[in-house]
Order: structure tokens, then C-alpha cells, then sequence
């Protein structure tokens, strides 16, 4: 499989602006992410997805491949779109690289295009949640699936609901699994679920993810027990950097 890694990168953030150019320890975000994803032994190239070109301007200065896309795109979804269909070579899938992973490891990437045989329509790695503190955070999305390891739903919301139990012991009770955001889409899908209205689903739960599995699409499941950590905010980067010993 011919896999392309892409980072999308926008300058615009509620929560965070210019977040893909903060500094971690003596560089920006961006290239922390670039830096870890080109370390992957599955991957043919990475490419940095901007709509700004003082991201492309650093990305440029650590010698990163970047394109310029829109700054319409409502997903990152549609950024990879773009994106691939500016390579001059052909890929079979197209990874998307969260740009707000600084420290995101090689080896998930590795893990998640394992997943990935020609037949597979979309990919997503899970992991088990390890508190019950982070089971209830809204921030972390948790996802079901069936049998084969195809995704049954993404939520906000702690699913399945344990009837009976005290919620203090859910963790305890079941093993429940958290997404991974980082996805993988076999390049014909891709072009078709960009084309794809907003889903009744994706808008209660604001997770586009379910706009696919609506519209019929599978996501296959990797369970892994790698994480990684998103900085949605500058309160997430100073945890972040406390986690790492950076601070």
C-alpha cells in the first residue's frame, strides 16, 4: 500500500489561535508533529495541509513538504482532500495526522496503516480509557463496535450505558475505549465522504465521523496502547509540557 501522511494545519482556533505555531521546547508545534510523523516506517511521505502562509513559511524553514489550501474547509477531513489531490504521484490511502499532536508516536501511525489492505473503506485506532476521569470527559470521544472490529458509534457520551451499576464503577465494570483521532482513508472514499451533507448524528454529537458511518461507510477498529496528547488550549500545552518533563 502506497500510504500519503497529512497534517493539517489552520491558523484559526477558537480555543487556541495560531496553536500549530506555538512553541514546545524550543519549536513549533507543527514541525514537533512533522518530526514524529516522518520517524513512520509506513509511510511513502508526509505533507503539512495549511490555509496560511506563515505556517507554510515555517514549515518551509525546517524543510517539511507543505501545501496551501483553502481556508473554506469546514474539516480536516476536506484539507486532506485538497492535499492529496495536489501530489503528483498517485497513493492508495491518505492518513490524517491530528496537527495538535506534538508528541504522537511513530509507531501508532505504524499501527493504524497495519490496518490498511486495499479493501478497508476507513481506519481509526482505540484505545482503553485507565480512569474513570477521563471516561466522563466530553472532550474524549468513546467508541463501540461490533465483532469484526467495524465502528459502531463515537460519542461524547459514555457508551454503553451499565444499567444497574454505580457510574463510579463503569471503568471497572467494562473496558471502554477511546478514540484515537487519527484517521486513515482509502483515496476513492475520501473523494466520495467529502461530498457528503452534514449528518443529523454529526451534528448532535459535532463528530463528522458519524456522517460516514450514517451514510453507510465502515470504519475499522485497531485497538492500541499507545496515546498521545491534543492541545485544544493553552491549559491542555502547559499539562502537556509538565507530562513530558518539558517544564
Amino acid at each position: 500500500m502506497k500510504i500519503l501522511g497529512i497534517i493539517p494545519a489552520r491558523f484559526a482556533s477558537t480555543r487556541f489561535p495560531a496553536k500549530a505555531l506555538v512553541d514546545i521546547a524550543g519549536k513549533p508545534m507543527v514541525q514537533r508533529v512533522y518530526e514524529q510523523a516522518v520517524k513512520s516506517k509506513k509511510l511513502e511521505k508526509v505533507v503539512v495541509a495549511t490555509d496560511h502562509a506563515k505556517i507554510k513559511e515555517v514549515v518551509e524553514s525546517f524543510a517539511g513538504e507543505v501545501v496551501m489550501t483553502s481556508d473554506q474547509h469546514p474539516t480536516g477531513t476536506d484539507r486532506c482532500f485538497e492535499a492529496l489531490q495536489f501530489q503528483s504521484a498517485d497513493y492508495d490511502y491518505a492518513i490524517n495526522i491530528q496537527g495538535d499532536e506534538p508528541f504522537i508516536q511513530p509507531e501508532s501511525i505504524d499501527e493504524l496503516a497495519g490496518l490498511l489492505d486495499g479493501y478497508a473503506q476507513l481506519a481509526t485506532l482505540v484505545t482503553p480509557f485507565k480512569s474513570s476521569e477521563q471516561l466522563f470527559n466530553p472532550s474524549l470521544m468513546k467508541v463501540i463496535f461490533d465483532k469484526y472490529k467495524n465502528a459502531i458509534y463515537f460519542s461524547r457520551e459514555v457508551v454503553p450505558h451499565l444499567r444497574g451499576v454505580e457510574k463510579t464503577l463503569w471503568a471497572e465494570k467494562h473496558t471502554y475505549y477511546k478514540h484515537v483521532c487519527m484517521y486513515a482513508y482509502r483515496a476513492d472514499i475520501l473523494a466520495e465522504i467529502t461530498q457528503l451533507g452534514q449528518s443529523d448524528l454529526e451534528k448532535a454529537e459535532s463528530l463528522e465521523q458519524l456522517r460516514w458511518i450514517e451514510n453507510g461507510y465502515k470504519i475499522k477498529i485497531g485497538i492500541t496502547n499507545k496515546e498521545s496528547m491534543s492541545i485544544d488550549t493553552p491549559e491542555d500545552l502547559q499539562r502537556a509540557l509538565r507530562a513530558y518533563d518539558l517544564i
